[in-house]
């Protein structure tokens, strides 16, 4: 297949393009590089050292003979330049990872929310209505996130995507309907996620396009077999308060002798996945297109769930680090259970790789070997979601209350 990868030079685009290109798809990079701004303007960088991508894509194509091509467009704010490339190239499916990922980067200050708005929602209703006008038949795929749904206690499983209901008639009878899941938004980064569900139940309803919309649980790992091939295939690793993912930072807030900084009670609960299960899910997404006429078909690409302080005592065994509890930057419950449903994924052959099976040390390894890269300043998480709350964030990362326990 030609597939379109938007957003491919990012944390699971990158992944995601090698993967398909190994399978000898033709791959095409759409990415504006606004990941690699934002680095500059947080003034902070990947942990892992990141060539250009051109120079990537040069080495995976020494390695493989694989080409993978790459194209310097923003679907977000360059609306005719994206129709003109997608009416010349015609995929036969497109990736959407064009979004700016980060909850606490969208609730930085009101410009990082209308940044995250903007972006968010223009990227992917540029992309469905140059579709439409293009009658273009390609498969989209959507990463999503479990965000859309909340972190809600009700003690019942969240489904994949929609809810059967009843509903009472005037005349008191019971009707049946099927909705998406309620949404319950967290940030305004969900809430574009949120707003991303209703374009594209619009579009697949009344142009019929074929969407698979991908609620992801938080990514962690860096590795996959394709960035392993060679040093400058790494993958990006994110370790800031913005943008670094829980059992990352936990990582390698272990590997330079910093406490392992849990917000609130960390009795919060969240769905994980690997890296590598990540992009397997992308393919296995792929090879399951809904046909047109079809409602959006929705997975939880998710394979496990746990406590925030449960995995920050993990990680305390395995390094020997110490935990300090911090003042809870989010609105959002101290105590919450999560019980997600994930069928789909397993029913087509995902075989997930779980915390249990020993990655964690490989991904310690990566932590030390490029801990001298590690900005102390910028590991504190200081993005808070009310005014409030930021006057209780500590923002000195050598403040005596995280010095105490280190």
């Amino acid at each position: 297949m030609k597939i379109a990868i938007l957003g491919g030079d990012g944390f699971v685009g990158w992944p995601t393009s090698l993967h398909l290109s190994d399978q000898g798809h033709e791959v095409h990079i759409i990415d504006n590089l606004s990941r690699r701004w934002i680095d500059a303007e947080l003034g902070v960088q990947s942990l892992t050292p990141m060539d250009s991508i051109q120079e990537r894509t040069r080495i995976w194509k020494q390695e493989t003979g694989n080409t993978i091509h790459f194209h310097l467009i923003d679907i977000a704010a360059d609306y005719q330049v994206f129709k003109a490339w997608l009416a010349d190239n015609r995929p036969d499916a497109i990736i959407h990872f064009a979004e700016q990922r980060a909850a606490p980067y969208s609730m930085k200050s009101d410009q990082h929310k209308n940044y995250t708005v903007n972006n968010n929602v223009n990227a992917t209703h540029h992309l469905l209505n140059a579709m439409v006008e293009l009658d273009l038949d390609a498969h989209l795929v959507h990463l999503g996130t479990m965000g859309v749904y909340g972190y809600s206690s009700v003690g019942a499983a969240i489904p994949e995507g929609y809810l059967s209901v009843d509903v009472e008639t005037l005349g008191g009878d019971k009707a049946a309907q099927e909705i998406l899941y309620p949404a319950n938004p967290g940030s305004i980064y969900h809430m574009t996620k949120c707003l991303d569900q209703l374009l594209f139940q619009f579009y697949a309803k009344n142009d019929g396009l074929r969407i698979t919309d991908l609620h992801q649980g938080i990514v962690w790992g860096t590795h996959t077999e394709q960035t392993l091939r060679h040093k400058q295939l790494i993958n990006r690793f994110d370790y800031d308060g913005d943008y670094g993912t829980v059992l990352n930072r936990f990582l390698i807030q272990a590997a330079i002798g910093y406490p392992l900084t849990v917000h609130g009670t960390g009795g919060q609960t969240r769905a994980f996945i690997h890296i590598q299960d990540s992009v397997r899910c992308v393919e296995l997404a792929l090879r399951n297109p809904p046909q047109k006429g079809d409602r959006v078909k929705v997975f939880n690409q998710m394979t496990e769930t746990h406590r925030v302080r449960d995995l920050a005592e993990l990680i305390s065994r395995l390094t020997g680090a110490k935990v300090a509890y911090l003042p809870n930057p989010r609105k959002e419950a101290a105590e919450n259970d999560l019980v997600v449903e994930n069928k789909q994924f397993l029913e087509l052959g995902l075989n997930p790789i779980t915390l249990e099976d020993g990655l964690l040390t490989e991904v310690v390894d990566v932590a030390k070997n490029f801990s001298y890269r590690v900005d102390r300043s910028r590991v504190p998480a200081v993005s808070a979601w009310t005014k409030d709350i930021a006057e209780e964030i500590e923002h000195d990362p050598e403040h005596p209350r995280l010095k105490s326990v280190s």
